[in-house]
């Protein structure tokens, strides 16, 4: 299992776009097989501040499965107006 931590600080007046926009890339990422749960966070302390929370069953899959599949064109022009906004985009493994 990979954890995919996308860290974005998103200005106010964008908020509400860019949430409705993770929901409905949120509703793909549920179609999609290598995809096992996704979360986005808002930070308490800073409010720009957003962490949008991935498990995939591997990195590879993500990366050769999810992003070459025909859904992850959709998914990007959903997610494309916030791209500049994007302060980390990282894989992680779990620690035991």
């Amino acid at each position: 299992m990979a954890i995919e931590y996308i860290r974005y600080r998103i200005s106010t007046e964008q908020q509400p776009a860019f949430v409705e926009a993770i929901r409905q890339a949120n509703q793909l990422l549920a179609a999609a097989p290598d995809c096992l749960i996704y979360q986005l966070a808002h930070c308490e302390e800073d409010p720009e501040l957003f962490i949008w929370r991935i498990e995939w069953t591997s990195v590879e899959r993500h990366l050769q499965g999810f992003r070459k599949s025909a859904e992850f064109g959709a998914f990007f022009q959903l997610v494309k107006p916030f791209y500049q906004s994007i302060q980390e985009m990282n894989h992680y493994a779990v620690v035991e």
